[in-house]
């Protein structure tokens, strides 16, 4: 049984780290959905800058489901190309809500390591879909 478990654990820390990395990626897209109605935040927004997020956010989803089984390094580099669209609109809108929220500089979905955007952290990668 040892055997079988060292045997299997590479494979295993692939698929750990695909599924952290797909589960980053639609976390991103659901907390920018969600920034999108936030109270404080909803009436900064134009027209244009919704349009391209919900439509960011539709193209990404929908990659997500018909493509299950991409590699972790795929979903990042999505994640990481909707971050380089949806950042310059977040820095906008936070600037004109009066900061960041928390007042910490960043602290927008996928603004930096760590951030509210980040990839999935403890507890956050730990079901397959």
């Amino acid at each position: 049984m040892v055997a079988d478990a060292e045997k299997f654990k590479g494979e295993d820390e692939v698929i750990k780290k695909r599924v952290e990395a797909k589960n980053g990626l639609e976390n991103y897209c659901y907390s920018m959905k969600n920034s999108l109605t936030d109270e404080k935040l909803k009436e900064k927004f134009t027209d244009d800058d919704k349009k391209q997020i919900e439509e960011g956010i539709q193209e990404a989803l929908k990659w997500i489901e018909e493509n299950q089984t991409s590699e972790a390094e795929e979903y990042e580099k999505r994640q990481k190309d909707l971050e380089a669209k949806f950042n310059p609109i977040m820095m906008r809108i936070y600037q004109a809500a009066g900061g960041a929220p928390d007042g910490m500089p960043g602290n927008f979905p996928g603004a930096a390591p760590g951030g509210a955007g980040a990839t999935a952290g403890p507890g956050g990668a730990d079901e397959l879909d």
